[in-house]
């Protein structure tokens, strides 16, 4: 038996060698992973012995030879296969180990040069990897480190080798490959081109929409259920992998589908601010969100914006998780937390509620400009991509005029303007209603949600909802997603106690919706954006 080896991620790979060594397997291998196989005291042949040509052009051709591909695809029930092979002295190798250059993580690294990455562009390795799985029933076929021990385990009992063993190496193989187009697709999607110069720039929308988008993702987990305990669900993450695909679970039951859903949603909006927040989450919406000078006293707030709806909810931090605000979250029923991180003292409180979920995931690269920003939605045959949506334009304090925007600037449509106070309010509700599920109607002050008016199908509906949520909303502002197509929500928003509003504007009726305003005394400002979440 005679197996090649060429591995840019060498895990586990002496440990390999050694095995096939012990088991009588010859070993072929190219470059670093000779080295590495040498060092270890193993005899390896090289695969400049196997092809009689050296490797060449800084290793861009050494496998690529009928001595190793013939090797790879004859097929051993065929007599002119193996009569091709004798006729050219070429002896069949019958297991190949390959994973690929590290062309992802050269990718994520801002230094690295267009002619560098193209030099993470793995040509010899891809093609054996195929080649391998397309003889899957002649030839095991090796991708990941994690499966090195059980393919060992089966060369001890050949009946293990069997059909279905081989088929899930090359499906597993196949993958791999198109994992790695994949990526090569969407980085090469963000370079620029001028003038023969190729720059590595963030994405347009055109490499976040291609014309072929390639997908790929390793499942992670199965999950105990989809959106209801009768669909089968599972979670896959991207490479390189970040946010929930890269979280560690401390402590509790098993994720479900909307788990992560809500999840989601509270980490997105936690993070759109820089001060201590916390979020609570219900149905993917916000039934809380605070800001405060210390985490402790965000979440508590968060909590009594709607403390019957925080009951069963999903907490989101925008800060490390510390003892005080563990306290806090314990002494209510939540089901999961997401933070940034956790200390030992939090964890420990925490650890008594043994059916809360503590995820802790590194959400870093939603303030970057890379392949992050795409979204993709499934609809019945079909996908959907978009860029993500942020609230950009409330990062910095408002005022009249402000440009929020390339060629959008916020802008005072009534007779009265904000107070300071107004501003900072209408500041604040903007973000947290873009994180609502339209048509919605948010009241708030200057550093906490009052009542949220989620998903209904009209604004004059968001708002009764909404009143039904606190007891009082004299003296907040309020915020809606789209513009009002009618007077009708400025005068429901008025009755509520509000003082301030902003939307975005743009409505054939919008002298008669600022005319209301002016009727009521409310300060109303024009985003100039809209921000629907459906």
């Amino acid at each position: 038996m005679r197996a090649l080896l060429s591995v840019s991620d060498k895990t586990g790979l002496v440990e390999l060698g050694r095995g096939l060594a012990e088991r009588n397997v010859e070993l072929v291998s190219t470059g670093g992973t000779a080295r590495a196989l040498r060092d270890a005291g193993l005899e390896v042949r090289g695969i400049s012995e196997v092809t009689g040509f050296p490797e060449m052009m800084d290793g861009r051709v050494k496998t690529l030879h009928p001595a190793v591909h013939g090797a790879i695809l004859a097929r051993r029930h065929r007599p002119d296969d193996l009569s091709a092979l004798a006729h050219h002295g070429i002896q069949p190798i019958d297991l190949v180990v390959v994973n690929l250059y590290p062309f992802a993580s050269a990718a994520t690294r801002p230094d690295t040069s267009f002619d560098e990455l193209i030099e993470q562009i793995d040509i010899g390795g891809p093609s054996m990897v195929r080649a391998a799985a397309k003889n899957f029933r002649d030839v095991l076929v090796l991708v990941d480190p994690a499966d090195y021990g059980r393919v060992l385990q089966a060369l001890d009992d050949p009946g293990r080798l069997d059909q279905r063993f081989r088929f899930d190496l090359a499906r597993k193989a196949f993958a791999h490959t198109a994992e790695y187009d994949g990526t090569i697709a969407a980085a090469l999607a963000a370079v620029g081109v001028d003038d023969a110069r190729f720059t590595r720039t963030a994405l347009t929308f055109d490499g976040l929409a291609p014309d072929h988008l390639a997908l790929s993702g390793r499942k992670l987990q199965d999950l105990r259920y989809g959106e209801n305990p009768h669909q089968q669900a599972a979670l896959y993450g991207v490479e390189p992998a970040w946010g929930f695909g890269a979280a560690q679970v401390v402590q509790g039951k098993a994720l479900s589908f909307t788990n992560l859903l809500d999840l989601d949603a509270a980490a997105r909006l936690a993070l759109e601010f820089a001060s201590p927040a916390a979020v609570v989450i219900k149905h993917t919406n916000p039934c809380g969100a605070a800001t405060a000078e210390t985490l402790r006293d965000a979440y508590v707030t968060a909590r009594e914006v709607d403390p019957l709806s925080a009951f069963g909810g999903i907490v989101g931090l925008n800060r490390p998780l510390d003892a005080d605000t563990a306290e806090a979250i314990a002494s209510t029923f939540i089901e999961a937390v997401v933070a940034p991180g956790a200390a030992a003292e939090a964890r420990a409180v925490l650890a008594a509620k043994k059916n809360l979920r503590l995820v802790l995931a590194d959400f870093g690269p939603l303030t970057g400009a890379g392949a992050e920003r795409r979204e993709v939605r499934s609809i019945l045959g079909g996908l959907l991509v978009q860029e993500r949506d942020r609230v950009t334009e409330a990062e910095a304090e408002w005022r009249d005029g402000a440009e929020i925007a390339p060629g959008t600037r916020l802008r005072v449509a009534t007779r009265r303007a904000p107070t300071a106070q107004e501003w900072a309010a209408l500041r604040f509700a903007w973000r947290v209603c873009a994180h609502v599920k339209s048509n919605t109607i948010l009241f708030a002050h200057a550093d906490r949600a009052a009542a949220v008016g989620a998903g209904q199908m009209s604004r004059v509906d968001a708002v009764k909802v909404a009143t039904l949520k606190a007891d009082s909303l004299t003296g907040t502002v309020a915020a809606s997603d789209a513009f009002f197509p009618f007077r009708d929500g400025i005068d429901a928003i008025a009755a509520a106690g509000a003082t301030a509003v902003v939307q975005p504007g743009g409505s054939r009726r919008d002298e008669e919706v600022i005319a209301a305003a002016d009727e009521h005394g409310l300060a109303m400002v024009f985003a100039g954006r809209r921000h629907f979440r459906h």
